[in-house]
């Protein structure tokens, strides 16, 4: 994705014996249990007597470390030996994390993947509220403590993360064999992708929230179309303004930024310098405002830059890129991330020709955000082939967008060979967007799609898809925004 992005996937038979449940993340040595056998030795008469939690500690390979109080659901917080290669099983395994929300096997299950880390304190993706739900989350292979050791970044790629997923669906699926739904938010939507594109017959639906396309990296002028006329022209130059005099004045402002990092004990080992982590900031600035806010929220912008004091300048760039992301602590959570944009996702560019000869680097490629020991090299068409899949054969798809997010610039389309697939556009909506903010008929439908997908559809609703709603109701504590949108100040997806 996003150079700073910087909020804001053939498995082969496994085979080995069982017993590696309580290996350490990354055991190169432990064996992989067989799937087969995911549903332990309970028999159907019995299974409705047994407690759940045994029944998924059945599953060979599956540990606990912890259960949470949750009302209403039970919240399981759980490590799944997975093999480092899915080609080549016999190679070692690690210890994946995983969550599962556990409402009634009689209800259908989301699958939930973020791209990152996975949250351990409960929450409800959109979906799972829309159907009533269970929800499985898994953490992205190679964010820690889901990480190999020692870590092979040969084996983070797109298939064998889908490969995760698949093993996961495929253990779970004997406990909860209800119908199945994979969702996702930005990079999570990706992922929800890329599983369907790798592995389509395991699920009965997708639900993908903003979920980015860079086809082709090179070619990234639709994110310059989309600057040129999101929001108001008065937003636009206030923020143009504010970028221009972060660059202008950065000899004062990294005086400043020095003094933040000596007293944070931030370094820049990675990027190279304070220079260029100062600018890889404020490059950011424009595009994390979009990602994140509204146009209701450029009033709090300064309307002359020019005019505003140093201090007013830090404080709207650090309030919206966030200067602690470039620094080393800020980036190695994200090498991960960066390592997969610099390999097969792509990183967007844009060229902000409001700044003229004041950036000095231009958007850093993400090979500058991932140390130099790990080696990279881009794969241009891994894109391409997941595009033209989704355009093509995307069965039971739903892509949701929003109006004035920059991710959205480069979006997966369908084409005629899909079926029974959609994309949606909320109007105003940021990266948050979701089918809550649907225009009223729109979000209608579009619940009543994944209603029907579950396999829960009500009378009413299959008979007028407008009577449509979510079949649970909003809970704060477990229905909060989206965490896995990353909403921390730097640009990832």
């Amino acid at each position: 994705m996003r150079k700073a992005l910087r909020g804001v996937l053939s498995l082969a038979m496994l085979i080995g014996a069982v017993g590696a449940t309580g290996t350490s993340a990354g055991a190169a040595t432990a064996a992989i249990p067989a799937v087969e056998q995911a549903g332990g030795t309970t028999s159907a008469a019995n299974a409705s007597t047994e407690d759940i939690k045994d029944r998924i500690l059945a599953i060979p390979g599956m540990s606990l470390i912890e259960e949470k109080p949750v009302s209403g659901y039970r919240f399981f917080v759980l490590e799944y030996t997975q093999p480092i290669d899915h080609r080549k099983p016999s190679r070692g395994t690690f210890q994946q994390r995983i969550t599962l929300l556990h409402k009634d096997t009689s209800r259908p299950t989301v699958f939930y993947t973020g791209g990152y880390n996975v949250s351990t304190s409960a929450g409800r993706s959109e979906p799972t509220r829309i159907v009533d739900g269970n929800q499985v989350s898994l953490e992205y292979r190679f964010f820690t403590p889901s990480r190999p050791e020692p870590a092979d970044w040969s084996k983070l790629d797109i298939w064998q993360a889908a490969s995760d997923q698949h093993r996961v669906f495929t253990a779970l699926k004997k406990i909860y064999d209800r119908n199945w739904l994979s969702t996702g938010g930005s990079k999570g939507g990706m992922t929800a992708t890329y599983y369907e594109r790798f592995y389509p017959k395991d699920m009965d639906g997708v639900v993908a929230y903003v979920a980015p396309n860079d086809v082709w990296n090179k070619e990234d002028s639709a994110y310059d179309r989309f600057f040129a006329k999101v929001g108001t022209k008065d937003c636009r130059d206030r923020l143009n303004g504010v970028q221009r005099e972060a660059l202008i004045r950065r000899a004062p402002l990294e005086a400043k930024y020095e003094a933040y990092a000596a007293e944070n004990g931030y370094t820049f080992t990675t990027v190279g310098s304070l220079d260029r982590a100062y600018e890889a900031v404020v490059m950011d600035y424009v595009w994390a405002f979009w990602q994140y806010s509204k146009v209701a929220d450029c009033a709090a912008l300064p309307a002359d830059a020019g005019a505003a004091t140093d201090q007013e300048i830090w404080d709207s760039v650090d309030g919206i890129s966030g200067f602690s992301a470039y620094a080393d602590q800020g980036l190695e959570r994200y090498t991960p991330y960066y390592y997969q944009a610099g390999t097969q996702l792509g990183s967007p560019d844009i060229k902000q020709p409001w700044l003229g000869d004041l950036s000095r680097y231009g958007y850093q490629p993400p090979r500058n955000f991932v140390p130099r020991s790990i080696p990279m090299t881009f794969q241009p068409f891994a894109m391409l082939d997941v595009d033209t899949w989704v355009t093509h054969h995307a069965d039971r798809m739903m892509y949701v967008y929003g109006e004035n997010d920059p991710w959205g610039a480069e979006r997966f389309r369908i084409g005629k060979g899909a079926r029974d697939s959609y994309v949606y556009t909320a109007p105003g909506a940021n990266h948050g967007a979701n089918v809550a903010g649907l225009v009223a008929d729109e979000s209608a439908e579009a619940t009543a799609t994944i209603l029907r997908w579950a396999g829960v559809a009500p009378a009413a609703v299959a008979a007028d898809p407008a009577k449509a709603k979510a079949l649970a109701p909003y809970d704060k504590r477990l229905d909060k925004q989206d965490a896995q949108l990353n909403r921390e100040r730097s640009l990832r997806p």
